[in-house]
């Protein structure tokens, strides 16, 4: 089986690898972004070539809309026709209440967990869209069982950028159905990603885990199972949906 051009966000680590090494399974070709860490990037870009894709691996900042811009110009020049974008690039803060929230510290998490997303989707409908000329395509949103659970003392500012992301993806399904685009959106919860030491909690997931249902965190390879699901043809009548991978919760 052979997919297509994927853009994948946040492709250095966590989920966004885990996606990335799934679709270099299936002789993928991806283009995946990163912020800082590039030896994490070429890392996972040599894993994905050597499971038979192509891949290639661009330093962008998704706050910014030139960075994206410029993911989905090089994407294009170094891979072909794109036919799916993984937004699932994501930020968070330490861990804190809404009365200890600064302006700044919310246009930070909603620049990049909101305007990102919504820049992102833009590019790839301009590209995917049979209304532009395209052939169609799918997007899966990455967003997060907070938008659910709200994330009191924790991050609820988090949880709302994800609420926003929710919304985005029931928005766009609909506006883009008829162009042969699909959205839709995985929420995982409780998954072992090192987003949590960036809240100042890396242990958040095991000292949790007991009260969930199941008893136990979540893998980012069970999430990039889903993401990679909505992203094929096993999917082609799927749109508009969210698939919960929170243990139960």
């Amino acid at each position: 089986m052979t997919t297509g051009v994927t853009v994948v966000t946040g492709g250095s680590r966590g989920i966004g690898a885990a996606v990335a090494r799934r679709l270099g399974g299936l002789e993928g070709r991806v283009c995946i972004s990163y912020r800082e860490d590039a030896e994490a990037a070429r890392s996972v870009v040599s894993d994905v070539i050597a499971a038979g894709g192509e891949a290639v691996a661009v330093q962008a900042d998704m706050s910014r809309p030139d960075d994206i811009e410029r993911l989905f110009t090089t994407a294009d020049k170094e891979l072909g026709t794109l036919s799916g974008l993984v937004n699932n690039v994501g930020i968070l803060e330490q861990q804190c209440r809404v009365d200890e929230l600064d302006a700044a510290r919310l246009r930070r998490i909603l620049d990049t967990n909101v305007v990102g997303y919504f820049m992102c989707a833009r590019q790839a409908v301009l590209r995917m869209s049979t209304m532009h000329g395209g052939v169609g395509g799918a997007i899966v949103n990455v967003s997060s069982a907070a938008s659910r659970l709200g994330a009191p003392g924790e991050y609820v500012d988090y949880a709302a950028s994800k609420g926003a992301v929710d919304t985005l993806t029931t928005g766009l399904s609909l506006e883009v159905a008829s162009e042969g685009i699909r959205v839709n959106a995985v929420r995982p919860g409780f998954i072992r990603t090192q987003i949590h030491a960036s809240g100042g909690d890396p242990d958040r997931v095991a000292r949790v885990e007991r009260n969930l249902p199941m008893r136990r965190g979540g893998d980012p390879d069970e999430v990039a199972a889903a993401v990679v699901w909505l992203l094929s043809a096993q999917a082609s009548y799927v749109t508009g949906s969210f698939i919960d991978l929170a243990g139960g919760k």
